[in-house]
């Protein structure tokens, strides 16, 4: 046998053993955003929303910000399509609410913010709806983001189709 066929026959066995062999190991599997779980976080925000006479906006964006749902319910303002989608963009690509982005821009209990330019960042939206979507066990599997009310209506909006869904997150 020659070398290069020895490497071969080794380089062979690896990628079958990496491929299902008896030998491989499980790759390990991050949970991932549903299309199902982003319906059901939708019919609970929009829920919300009727409940308090509310029209909204209301996006699910995966780990890497790619739309998965989209709700526009009738009456709301279609310049908040554009709003929800980025809320939604923002939570996934940071793993906290975008009112934390407002706190930092524009200030809380009326102290200034500590990075004001930081409202003028393309992509990201420094006011309250967008909720990063988390695991359980901390895993950050992607963002909602609603308008069409107040931000605080929107959060509160966002927030009732992450209590809808926990035990799914869990």
């Amino acid at each position: 046998m020659t070398k290069a066929q020895s490497i071969f026959g080794a380089l062979a066995i690896s990628a079958s053993a990496l491929c299902g062999g008896s030998g491989a190991m499980a790759l390990e599997m991050k949970p991932a955003l549903t299309l199902d779980l982003a319906k059901k976080m939708a019919d609970a925000c929009e829920a919300k929303a009727k409940q308090q006479n509310w029209k909204m906006n209301i996006a699910v964006v995966d780990d890497g910000a790619n739309l998965v749902f989209f709700e526009h319910m009738d009456g709301a303002f279609k310049g908040s399509i554009y709003i929800s989608q980025h809320k939604a963009m923002t939570s996934a690509n940071f793993p906290f609410p975008t009112r934390r982005f407002a706190e930092l821009a524009f200030g809380k209990e009326g102290k200034p913010g500590m990075v004001p330019g930081i409202a003028d960042v393309p992509g990201i939206i420094a006011f309250a709806g967008g909720l990063p979507i988390v695991t359980a066990s901390k895993v950050q599997i992607g963002g909602i983001g609603v308008s069409g009310g107040t931000s605080d209506q929107d959060e509160e909006c966002a927030q009732a189709s992450l209590d809808a869904v926990a035990d799914e997150l869990k």
